[in-house]
């Protein structure tokens, strides 16, 4: 398995690798939620924890470990999404990291977002690509049961998050044999909105 860092697109959104000239809007867009970095993620993506953990992934992404994708729409930038965990030994990768600003949920920027990783992922080698969930982060639960992947297991108190809060992990994964339906379904659904 060998994941790059390069652009990946579609009719809907363009995923750029993080670069600098993407912070200040990338900035904005986590700052439309606040609620959702104070409550749910493990990472603080505002103010001075916006800068800290922006040089975090940066500087991931200069030794392999991970990618970060800068998601834009119409040229706005409407989130963020990750490979993470890279283990080419393993053919292992983990889709993480995911963000979206509130107003583009529950239109085609996850289903892109998710078709455009994990098609890269699996032409890519992978043989098993993984997600890891708040437990309390019950609509992005939903989204990768919708999605097809299968759940493994719970990690509890997996994770100390940035409020101090023990995190339980849930752990769902896809694996090649699976990709194919899910695809096709993923295209499904993009075809629906495209009309």
């Amino acid at each position: 398995m060998q994941i790059k860092s390069e652009v990946i697109e579609n009719a809907f959104i363009r995923m750029e690798p993080l670069e600098a000239r993407h912070l200040d809007g990338w900035r904005q867009a986590c700052a439309a939620d606040p609620d959702f970095w104070n409550r749910l993620s493990p990472n603080r993506m505002l103010e001075e924890g916006f800068d800290a953990n922006a040089a975090k992934l940066i500087a991931g992404m200069q030794t392999g470990a991970s990618v970060t994708f800068i998601i834009t729409r119409g040229g706005q930038v409407v989130g963020t999404s990750s490979f993470l965990g890279i283990d080419e030994t393993n053919a292992v990768v983990e889709i993480g990291g995911t963000y979206y600003h509130p107003d583009h949920r529950g239109g085609p920027v996850n289903p892109s977002a998710k078709r455009l990783l994990l098609g890269y992922a699996f032409a890519s080698g992978a043989q098993r690509v993984q997600f890891k969930v708040d437990a309390l982060n019950l609509r992005s639960r939903a989204a990768v049961t919708k999605l097809g992947a299968k759940q493994d297991g719970v990690l509890r108190s997996d994770r100390l998050t940035w409020t101090g809060r023990r995190r339980d992990t849930v752990i769902f994964s896809i694996l090649p044999q699976e990709w194919p339906a899910i695809r096709d379904q993923l295209d499904a659904r993009l075809a629906k909105l495209s009309n």
